[in-house]
């Protein structure tokens, strides 16, 4: 399961029109049980009533016997709603007997929204519950992410009315945005690269970068990342995550530990919902074209062997950074030869949609780039960029667009 398209899917859903928060959480839930990914058969959301000590039963859909209007778990009887303050998503055998009478045996639950604080616990002021015959690991993954989103999502809708007075900030950010991205075009010993970002707001949370520790001529860094939230927040953790790399690429150290590093930071420094997804390669003059790079979560670069005309793509080596603090990545590696194009791009590339809904995807994107595969990285960046761009015209839903093509010259 694509962990960031699920992500989009969601936001895309959130930031439709509602009249309340509850309206869009309806509305949620019951696009993701029409999700065919996902072997989910009922969802419920759970409402918190602090001066009762219960979570009341407000919205239920789904193939499963109807629960009484109004119904309301204790928060004491039941110690799920207390766990939940601790991790934010919680996969568990049912315990209450009338729930079971309903159906539901193995249920998995999500909070939703700021937590609030009740006789010295932290509870969320929604639950997501939904019930299934089984459930993988990636699908408990997959709701922390949903529950994630949501979170954003309702808080965003709180603070729509205070945009106008975050112009000048915002103008600020976008000045410190620009500071931070590298010249686009470089040399790098018999590699040619070239990168461009396009935020889909004044400032975004994609980014690229080069990489180089003082004076190390024989290594260098190109990094991509898509901090999953939109606007000011995502620019200040894309920010934070190009410091932080710069520094480990500074003190040369490992690549796999220093990546780990940074996810545990991300973990510790921002909220949930704000997770990153990032690949970071490494080149050097290597005669045979050894690349090795850790893969975060990220959509998949895409090789192009000139010789053979064959397509490899660079799998994740862990998970998205932030939601797991204790994930381990590991690097991979593998060889460029003279001519072969390695391209990185953020989801903002594959996933733009046309009025029909149909997505630009990896299929075309790789059309592209063997179509052009002669051109230079700034000509296959830009020609990339501007069928996007065209693809993409005539829909509101947008996401910023960051694509860097590497070619190896001689």
């Amino acid at each position: 399961m694509n962990q960031h398209r699920l992500y989009r899917t969601i936001e895309s859903l959130s930031e439709r029109k509602f009249r309340t928060g509850e309206q869009l959480l309806s509305h949620v839930i019951e696009s993701i049980i029409k999700n065919d990914e996902i072997p989910i058969k009922g969802g419920r959301i759970w409402k918190l009533e602090p001066m009762n000590g219960s979570y009341k039963l407000i919205h239920q859909c789904g193939e499963m016997e109807p629960i009484k209007k109004n119904f309301r778990l204790r928060i004491l009887d039941y110690p799920m709603f207390l766990q939940l303050g601790r991790r934010q998503t919680i996969v568990a055998t049912e315990t209450n007997k009338y729930l079971r009478q309903r159906g539901i045996k193995l249920y998995s639950a999500t909070g939703v929204g700021e937590k609030v604080q009740w006789k010295g616990y932290s509870l969320y002021p929604y639950v997501i519950g939904f019930n299934a015959d089984y459930m993988k690991q990636d699908e408990a993954y997959a709701l922390n992410i949903i529950g994630s989103v949501l979170t954003s999502a309702l808080k965003n809708k709180r603070i729509e009315s205070k945009a106008a007075a975050l112009q000048e900030d915002l103008d600020k950010a976008w000045q410190i945005q620009r500071s931070i991205l590298p010249e686009h075009e470089l040399r790098f010993h018999n590699y040619d690269l070239y990168g461009v970002s396009v935020p889909e707001r004044i400032v975004g949370g994609d980014f690229f970068d080069y990489m180089q520790a003082s004076g190390d001529k024989d290594r260098i860094g190109v990094v991509i990342g898509d901090a999953a939230s939109k606007g000011l927040s995502a620019a200040a953790q894309a920010l934070y995550v190009s410091g932080a790399l710069r520094m480990g690429v500074e003190y040369q150290t490992k690549m796999d530990a220093f990546i780990s590093k940074i996810n545990s930071l991300i973990h510790k420094t921002f909220s949930a919902e704000h997770f990153l997804s990032m690949v970071y390669a490494e080149l050097t003059p290597n005669e045979k074209g050894l690349i090795f790079y850790v893969n975060a979560g990220h959509s998949y670069p895409i090789l192009l062997h000139e010789k053979t005309d064959e397509v490899e793509l660079l799998p994740a080596t862990g998970q998205i950074l932030g939601p797991f603090p204790n994930e381990k990545y590991t690097t991979d590696f593998t060889f460029m030869r003279k001519g072969d194009i390695l391209l990185l791009y953020t989801d903002g590339i594959t996933d733009a949609s046309n009025e029909n809904g149909e997505m630009f995807g990896e299929q075309r994107l790789i059309h592209v780039l063997k179509e052009n595969r002669s051109r230079t990285p700034k000509e296959i960046c830009q020609l990339i960029l501007e069928q996007v761009q065209v693809h993409n015209t005539l829909v509101d839903f947008s996401d910023d667009k960051t694509v860097v093509a590497i070619k190896r010259v001689k």
